[in-house]
């Protein structure tokens, strides 16, 4: 059984090429714009709630968490006349994206942190480079990728953000899976 210490290269550099395969998806590529539209009265919304000031979080409209509310007529109208969503708010002010990358940075760190400690537990010193490819892509790809589906299952996201984000995933499966697979010990 191999030492983490042991794959400490491979968990940064794959944690690089993560960082700069992401950021060739988003900046390069922009294939994620267009998860995104304009509502068509943008002023009209942000001047309403301005107005109530919602701080930083995610809200649910038309709010009811209790199902038994959810029987009264005035719920199930407010459910049949629409909009229902889910909004996230963020914190005002032009975006600082600095702190941001840094914490995906460290996300994907933790990411191939665990992609080498399931490899190391599962793989001897000297494993041939497709085996370690298999392990640590598959890993790799189910930490990205997994954890997205919830968001259209749930949350009302579009199917296809979704079937870009599990895409992205791959991609950084695949990376991470090269990276560990080029460098594990002999």
């Amino acid at each position: 059984m191999l030492a983490l210490t042991q794959l400490w290269v491979p968990i940064l550099l794959s944690a690089f090429l993560v960082f700069i395969g992401s950021s060739v998806v988003h900046m390069v590529l922009k294939w994620h714009n267009s998860d995104y539209r304009k509502l068509p009265n943008e002023d009209e919304v942000r001047a309403a709630m301005r107005k109530g000031n919602p701080a930083p979080g995610q809200y649910i409209m038309p709010h009811c968490l209790d199902p038994k509310e959810q029987a009264k007529p005035e719920i199930q109208q407010k459910y049949v006349e629409g909009p229902n969503g889910i909004i996230t708010v963020i914190s005002s002010g032009v975006p600082n994206m600095g702190p941001k990358l840094g914490l995906w940075f460290g996300f994907n760190i933790v990411v191939s942190i665990f992609v080498a400690y399931v490899a190391s537990r599962t793989l001897p010193l000297g494993t041939e480079y497709l085996k370690v490819f298999q392990v640590a892509g598959t890993v790799a790809f189910a930490s990205y990728a997994m954890g997205t589906i919830p968001g259209s299952i749930w949350m009302g996201k579009p199917w296809l953000a979704t079937l870009k984000d599990v895409a992205d995933g791959l991609v950084y499966g695949l990376l991470t899976a090269g990276a560990f697979g080029w460098l594990w010990p002999k």
